[in-house]
């Protein structure tokens, strides 16, 4: 069997003094540094997921209106900007790095493109490496990292979620999103 890590969008923008920051936010890109080291750990292969907006539609508030933080939010890791980095305790070295929400919203790393080659995506991607089994970790519990576990779990891939390595943005959305995932058959730890 081929394991892979997801690393879900360990960013600025959603660490704390980002725009979007979560709490425990930079202590979850440490976490991720000492679980993996500078190699891949105990992992076959690993990814990593950002937030990449250019022009992401309604997914941005309207500055007049205000976000509702349900579909609409504050402009956050527009591509290209120290906000879309990754925070500079998350120093894993990750084989492809998969870049969504270009153009629209996007809260799952399965809807980003390689960055190498946006057309590959990470489904794709992992099944051309024999990937059979992921572990899924990073920010937001509540959000991305479920969407991104949902997701894997959808496509065939034996998928975990290493809570101690996400940090979420609300304690009942984050039960909720754990509620959610083991009822599909997601492994949660």
């Amino acid at each position: 069997m081929t394991r892979a890590l997801i690393v879900v969008d360990v960013q600025n923008d959603f660490c704390e003094g980002g725009s979007m920051g979560v709490d425990g936010g930079a202590a979850v890109a440490q976490s991720i540094t000492d679980l993996v080291g500078h190699g891949r750990g105990e992992y076959d292969v690993v990814v990593a997921t950002k937030d990449w907006h250019v022009d992401p539609g309604d997914h941005f508030a309207d500055p007049e209106v205000g976000p509702d933080f349900v579909n609409t939010w504050p402009p956050h890791c527009v591509a290209d900007t120290d906000g879309a980095r990754f925070h500079d305790s998350l120093t894993v070295a990750v084989d492809e790095v998969f870049l969504k929400g270009r153009t629209t919203a996007s809260y799952t790393g399965f809807d980003g493109g390689a960055a190498a080659d946006e057309s590959i995506l990470l489904g794709e991607w992992l099944a051309a490496r024999d990937v059979t089994e992921v572990d899924v970790v990073g920010i937001a519990t509540d959000h991305c990292v479920r969407a991104t576990a949902l997701d894997a779990h959808e496509a065939g891939f034996a998928t975990r979620v290493l809570l101690g390595h996400c940090a979420g943005v609300a304690a009942d959305t984050t039960e909720a999103a754990i509620v959610e995932m083991v009822a599909v058959g997601v492994i949660v730890e």
